[in-house]
């Protein structure tokens, strides 16, 4: 039996991409009035989504990637981000990491709890 299951491997899948896309959003925030620049963004959810079903092994290979947001708006200056769409993703983000932090937070209290360890 192993300690941790796939809900746990998932979660820390999860803030691992959280992580990495406040990344791409710092990049972009940075670089919103950089002619050319192209919006990064990480899209680990449905990488995630798709592996679930497969299993703690699919689970565990997923890793998140930057990449660049092919999808998004161009200006006249050839830049694609929009500052406005920026911080209301920073917002969001920053919100599903604070969630995922505090499940593994119980999770892992409940398993130390377990081995007698607090």
């Amino acid at each position: 039996m192993d300690l941790f299951d796939t809900t746990q491997i998932g979660l820390e899948r999860s803030l691992s991409g959280a992580s990495l896309r406040q990344e791409a959003i710092a990049s972009n925030i940075a670089n919103v009035n950089t002619p050319g620049y192209r919006r990064q963004d990480v899209d680990f959810a449905s990488a995630l989504s798709s592996a679930w079903d497969d299993g703690k092994s699919a689970v565990e290979s997923v890793n998140p990637t930057m990449q660049t947001d092919a999808s998004s708006v161009v200006r006249a200056d050839g830049s694609s981000v929009d500052i406005d769409v920026e911080a209301g993703a920073q917002a969001k983000n920053g919100l599903q990491y604070e969630a995922v932090a505090q499940v593994l937070k119980a999770r892992t209290a409940i398993l130390r709890s377990a081995i007698g360890i607090g």
